[in-house]
């Protein structure tokens, strides 16, 4: 199954395909106008230092459990929605690339054996990061939870292997990650079992399951897009807050 979400007019219209293949065809011009973000989660979880190589380039050890913690659901936007830099508050906004699970139903103390039973599938993320804030904080929340750091789609596939595809961040054309959610330091059913062990997941929640190496900063007027196989790709301008009054 494949879904888009999007609103031609007043009214959100739910697409569903059969294959990627398929599903490209739709995505015209005129329609990628209107494609709106594909989730409305109660919550977004996300995941720190999932691979060694992200881990290495904080200088941070890997962690021996999941380091997890809270973003905000009012940073989504859809996949071809700006970014908007808060230049009032931080100088150093990162991307980061990240395949992203959408929960299917309620998940409560789930094992490993049965979490993907839980998936309704996945999705494009850009968890963007105000880098200098978080290195301020004690907690990640403001760093990553202003409104528009989260760009997600532009659609939402259970037809993928999610442990073992190619992610890439591309930069104003140039690539800047490119990894294997295979290389995942705590695997994606790991992640849901364990998750679902502290908090209720809900149906639509989602989860963020990390970066790899590559992470780097973005600027006025930068175009990113995180591409993922079988996923398509977000596809987002940097504008600043202040221009834009924010």
């Amino acid at each position: 199954m494949i879904k888009i979400i999007y609103k031609p007019k007043e009214k959100k219209v739910i697409k569903k395909f059969d294959s990627f293949v398929t599903c490209k065809k739709f995505f015209t011009k005129k329609n990628k106008a209107n494609i709106i973000q594909p989730v409305r989660p109660s919550k977004v979880i996300a995941i720190g230092l999932n691979y060694y190589d992200h881990a290495l380039e904080m200088k941070k050890p890997p962690p021996k459990e999941p380091l997890i913690f809270l973003k905000a659901p009012s940073s989504i936007i859809g996949p071809y929605e700006n970014i908007i830099y808060p230049d009032y508050m931080s100088s150093k906004v990162d991307y980061e690339g990240e395949l992203g699970i959408v929960i299917k139903k309620e998940a409560k103390w789930v094992s490993i054996k049965n979490a993907y039973k839980y998936i309704l599938g996945a999705v494009c993320i850009n968890d963007v990061t105000a880098r200098d804030l978080q290195a301020k904080d004690i907690q990640f929340s403001r760093g990553k939870s202003f409104d528009t750091f989260c760009p997600v789609g532009p659609i939402i596939s259970d037809e993928i292997n999610y442990q073992d595809v190619t992610i890439k961040t591309i930069v104003n054309n140039e690539l800047k990650q490119e990894s294997s959610t295979s290389h995942m330091i705590h695997k994606i059913d790991f992640l849901i079992s364990y998750i679902s062990k502290i908090m209720t997941l809900n149906k639509g929640d989602l989860i963020l399951t990390g970066t790899p190496g590559g992470v780097g900063s973005l600027k006025e007027k930068d175009k990113v897009k995180i591409a993922i196989e079988g996923l398509g790709e977000t596809n987002n301008k940097v504008i600043l807050g202040t221009k834009n009054k924010v």
